[in-house]
């Protein structure tokens, strides 16, 4: 294995569930200059494949999505055995307290409001990308001690 193959094996993987494609691509922009390799789904129902498909460190989510709501999208995700690991962060111009909670509630790790700060954008998200390949790491050790 050459050293450009280590280096592209090391990128994050993220998975962006936006319809709004200006966001969408400013997202995306954001993530490629901070090393990361992303995808992106315009509906919930395209975003479960690709998330069933992909091997994503992160997926984020708008709540308002035209086929599903990204609410009970994040349920599903946190219920799929193969993606109940992976953090989700929702990104959404739904800024009530109460649609906030709602996320936690259904298990995201963050919840940003839109619009929101480019330079912080990037390193919160990666910050969950840390702490879940930790876990993940963790709950393989406690494997193999058992």
């Amino acid at each position: 294995m050459n050293d450009a193959q280590i280096t592209e094996a090391a990128k994050p993987r993220i998975l962006i569930v936006e319809d709004d494609m200006p966001i969408a691509m400013m997202m995306v922009f954001l993530l490629a200059r901070a090393d990361c390799e992303v995808k992106v789904a315009t509906t919930g129902k395209k975003a479960m494949q690709m998330a069933e498909q992909g091997n994503f460190d992160l997926i984020t989510l708008e709540v308002d999505l035209p086929d599903c709501n990204g609410f009970k999208l994040c349920s599903q995700l946190k219920e799929h055995p193969h993606l109940c690991d992976t953090p989700v962060v929702f990104v959404s111009a739904r800024c009530l307290i109460e649609d906030q909670q709602h996320g936690f509630d259904v298990g995201a790790a963050d919840y940003i409001t839109k619009p929101f700060d480019t330079f912080e954008f990037a390193p919160r998200l990666l910050s969950h990308v840390i702490q879940g390949a930790l876990a993940v790491s963790k709950n393989n050790e406690v494997l193999i001690e058992s």
